[in-house]
């Protein structure tokens, strides 16, 4: 097929896609919160069920990350999400607040356009399915070109499970060929109303860009402190388990540790004991030159590959036993790219007099790449604590713990999700960790709380004492003659 007719076909399915999408939309938005609930519920139960077939299918078809850590972000979607949203009221008066008598009630934002990634494609799709429906909306999603099929299969199993517990047929729809004229269609339609984005910062900048409401994530580029406080094998542990779940394509694991230079030599210990593999100096271009091509973005053929395999491919001889590499560096910037993020199981390391010196690190960092995102806190004072996350601007600082587990908050109480907002540190709407009640507008129902004849008479009251009104009458009737037009 030429390419011209392959994007005729896709453009004509976009459009297809979204009108049985409205369609069934306006049919769900009747539903009963009860209705919703139970359809939420098949479709999480289903995942949960296919939680090892859609890690499977997505390694096969991207290549990208560990099996059994794909099992762990489905279920996360399917178990997590589904436990944290599964109360929460989206159907009608969702709260009161009976002493300023303010109603509040949800309404569905309407159909909204997903794109999902290659990196965590069959968990950002379930999560993101989840969420939509739980707030009455419609979902029609836009696959990465390299995660099609795994993609595909996840909407299929997702909208049969939400129409055989009677959500309306179309309510959930997937581009079966992603070109890039079809996302676009997607994307400015008129009949889509929001658009969740994950993915590269060229992606997320163009649905910014579409004139519609989005909901878009930068990238990641997490500093990991530990501070002099930290139990510093249990700081160790934590950034390895982050770091290699998954081969370190989370946006929110971590990807410099700044360390204490009093405590060099144990954490450089303990990162060896437990699979790290400090490189020498000569090593470092090597390793640079395989991670990055030439215009400066991430090389796609080794996001999400194994630490002995990125080291195979560099010419660079470390253990068999390997888990993530590690660079000393002197520097932040362009012209230290192992700085960036580099969805994968490496990690920049930096030597500190003491916090101060840290804090200033971790916001170049930040400014570098990954502004708004997520730090990664090892530290057993309070003050020092606070101080970071009163000053740097990240949307997320997680303290002790594993940061990729615990920016989406699998081990926090953060909202469990699967797209980190940055907030306008980082260009994006909001700064929250992404769910329900996002998808929602909410309509306020508010009842008089003062009569307006009172009000005015006690605000002339006050000013008459005060002498500051020379002709209150002409002032009176100025404002009751547009008290009666407002009304």
């Amino acid at each position: 097929m030429m390419k011209l007719d392959k994007d005729l076909v896709a453009i004509q399915e976009v459009r297809n896609l979204i009108k049985r999408a409205k369609e069934a939309q306006q049919e769900l938005e009747q539903y009963s919160q009860a209705e919703i609930d139970n359809i939420v519920k098949a479709m999480a139960e289903e995942s949960v069920g296919a939680a090892e077939s859609l890690a499977q299918a997505a390694l096969e078809e991207t290549g990208i990350g560990v099996y059994e850590h794909k099992i762990v972000k489905n279920l996360f979607a399917a178990k997590s999400v589904y436990n944290r949203i599964k109360d929460m009221k989206t159907v009608g008066i969702i709260r009161v607040d009976e002493a300023k008598k303010v109603s509040e009630i949800a309404a569905p934002v309407g159909v909204i356009a997903a794109l999902i990634p290659t990196t965590n494609p069959t968990s950002t799709t379930i999560f993101k399915a989840l969420i939509a429906l739980k707030a009455r909306n419609a979902v029609v999603f836009s696959p990465h070109p390299r995660a099609v099929k795994c993609i595909s299969q996840t909407v299929e199993m997702l909208q049969k499970a939400a129409v055989k517990a009677g959500a309306p047929d179309g309510i959930i729809s997937c581009i079966t060929e992603p070109t890039l004229e079809a996302t676009n269609l997607l994307m400015t339609h008129q009949d889509v109303n929001v658009i969740l984005a994950t993915g590269g910062s060229g992606m997320v900048h163009a649905a910014y860009s579409s004139g519609k409401p989005a909901f878009g994530v930068g990238p990641g580029n997490v500093p990991a402190y530990i501070e002099k406080s930290a139990h510093i094998k249990k700081a160790v542990e934590a950034i390895m388990l982050s770091k290699s779940f998954d081969n370190g394509i989370i946006c929110a694991s971590e990807q410099s540790v700044i360390c204490e230079k009093s405590l060099t030599q144990e954490v450089k210990q303990c990162f060896t004991e437990k699979g790290g593999a400090f490189l020498t100096p000569e090593d470092i271009p090597k390793l640079e030159k395989v991670l990055f091509k030439p215009n400066g973005g991430v090389d796609p053929e080794i996001v999400g590959k194994p630490a002995v395999y990125i080291a195979e491919q560099a010419g660079i001889k470390v253990p068999a036993d390997t888990k993530v590499l590690l660079a000393e560096l002197p520097g932040v910037g362009k012209e230290y790219p192992l700085s960036r993020e580099k969805l994968s199981p490496t990690l920049a390391f930096y030597e500190v007099e003491g916090w101060q010196e840290a804090c200033e690190l971790a916001k170049k960092l930040l400014i570098l790449e990954g502004t708004g995102h997520t730090i990664a806190l090892h530290s057993q004072d309070t003050e020092v604590i606070t101080k970071f996350a009163l000053e740097k601007p990240a949307s997320r600082i997680v303290v002790n713990t594993p940061s990729a587990l615990g920016g989406l908050g699998a081990t926090t109480g953060l909202m469990p999700s699967l797209t980190l907002g940055c907030g306008t540190f980082g260009g994006n709407s909001t700064s929250d960790n992404i769910g329900p009640q996002h998808l929602l507008n909410i309509k306020r129902l508010a009842y008089e709380t003062q009569n307006a004849e009172e009000m005015e008479q006690e605000l002339f009251a006050k000013k008459e004492a005060t002498g500051k009104f020379k002709d209150t009458q002409l002032i009176n009737e100025i404002i009751t003659e547009v008290l009666k037009k407002l009304a």
